[in-house]
């Protein structure tokens, strides 16, 4: 499946790529949050260059190699000699170590490798599309992958950063997985949409006659094989739409029953992004998945400090992680629900509802303990400053000279209040 490359050469020249790509994330991460719009925001990652921070020097090209530039300036700037954080370097440590890791479990390598042996086989997978060559397709689908996974890397620093998403991190990563998904055609996990007939027949004889034809149907509709490119759309864009949903919809519900915002809209764009590339099933696995890799950062916050959120971004981003590289694992049994066919449409509707009732039935239960239902909004305490102290009495007596004579005096004392001007035009 590596074109008979040897892993020797293949996985120095990913390390190096991802190390080059995280030197750029390091850039995106710093800038993006510094501007508001989204063209700002692409525009700020590329202009001015590189420089440093405190004395504003430019970067030389030497000092720029990833993580050996950091360790021969030993973290301080050539000409300052300013701190440089060591996550510099660890992010793009990281994002080497995460272009080779994942094209060693994406990608099957050793002798009799076949396709079975990546761990993002599925029996309903990409090769039911026989279009191009099987070492082809993989490798283009792992290039699509690690795209999504540089965009996760930027959107979660800074999350952890400001507490926000910024829609350059997300918006440009929806656009590349719709035109990729477009494409590229067979980078799917699994098609938009199949069935298990034998499953649906077992439930129609517990619906209602008029559901009934609506379970009915092949396993696969035809045109996801008779055309793979526009299947490939179709896959990202349920996937955005699916994606972007369940956290809009998670959103709405706890602000109606919490009076506060459950989810971020950052994170509802970052879920799109996610759903962009893996589709709709995928998406929803991944939505499932990230509280499991949160809740114990959320135990240990809730204990040692008073603030009430945390980030959710990188949890949805390391679940996006855990469901590539486990996907062999936890898809069969997620298989058995997606393949309800149109029952899925029906759990999408009743799964919200349930939620809003739990919800509420969680704040019946509080109000029955004596437990306040909403947590209290923090207190703001003024900090008076000098610099307050001086405007205030600047306010209370605009004219220090009231009611007085007027002296000869030095004019650097009007000058220091910024009444020189004013007095000289009020005393001619």
């Amino acid at each position: 499946m590596s074109w008979h490359i040897p892993l020797w050469i293949i996985l120095p020249f990913l390390f190096v790529l991802g190390a080059a790509l995280g030197s750029f994330l390091n850039v995106c991460i710093y800038r993006m949050p510094r501007f508001e719009t989204l063209w700002e925001q692409l525009k700020g990652i590329s202009w001015p260059a590189s420089h440093c921070p405190a004395c504003k020097e430019p970067i030389l090209r030497s000092d720029n190699v990833p993580i050996f530039g950091w360790l021969m300036l030993r973290g301080r700037c050539r000409f300052c000699r300013g701190r440089i954080s060591p996550r510099y370097p660890l992010i793009e440590l990281l994002n080497g170590l995460l272009f080779v890791g994942v094209y060693l479990i994406e990608i099957p390598h050793g002798v009799g490798a076949g396709i079975a042996d990546g761990s993002l086989y599925a029996v309903n997978g990409p090769q039911i599309v026989n279009v191009w060559s099987t070492a082809a397709w993989m490798h283009w689908r792992y290039l699509y992958h690690m795209l999504l996974l540089q965009a996760l890397l930027a959107a979660t620093f800074i999350d952890l950063d400001t507490m926000t998403i910024p829609d350059g991190a997300t918006v440009p990563a929806m656009a590349i997985g719709l035109a990729g998904g477009f494409a590229l055609g067979q980078v799917f996990l699994v098609p938009v949409w199949f069935q298990s007939p034998p499953e649906l027949y077992i439930w129609k004889m517990h619906l209602p006659e008029w559901l009934r034809p609506l379970m009915s149907g092949d396993r696969i509709p035809e045109w996801v094989i008779a055309h793979p490119h526009w299947h490939g759309l179709a896959v990202s864009a349920a996937g955005l739409l699916v994606g972007g949903g369940v956290v809009w919809t998670v959103r709405l519900i706890g602000k109606w029953v919490l009076k506060r915002e459950a989810m971020g809209f950052g994170d509802v764009t970052l879920m799109a992004a996610i759903g962009s590339f893996v589709g709709w099933q995928p998406a929803l696995v991944i939505f499932f998945v990230a509280p499991f890799c949160a809740i114990f950062v959320a135990v240990a916050a809730l204990f040692t400090r008073k603030a009430q959120e945390i980030p959710y971004g990188p949890y949805l981003s390391i679940g996006t992680v855990v469901v590539l590289v486990f996907w062999r694992r936890l898809w069969p049994p997620a298989e058995r629900i997606f393949q309800l066919g149109v029952l899925v449409v029906i759990f999408a509707v009743v799964v919200p509802l349930l939620l809003a009732v739990c919800l509420q039935l969680v704040q019946l239960a509080k109000r029955l303990l004596g437990i306040p239902l909403y947590a209290p909004q923090e207190e703001w305490v003024e900090d008076w400053r000098p610099a307050d102290q001086l405007m205030y009495q600047a306010g209370e007596n605009v004219d220090d000279r009231q009611g007085e004579w007027r002296p000869d005096h030095w004019p650097g004392t009007d000058a220091g209040r910024g009444a020189a001007q004013e007095r000289e035009w009020r005393n001619g």
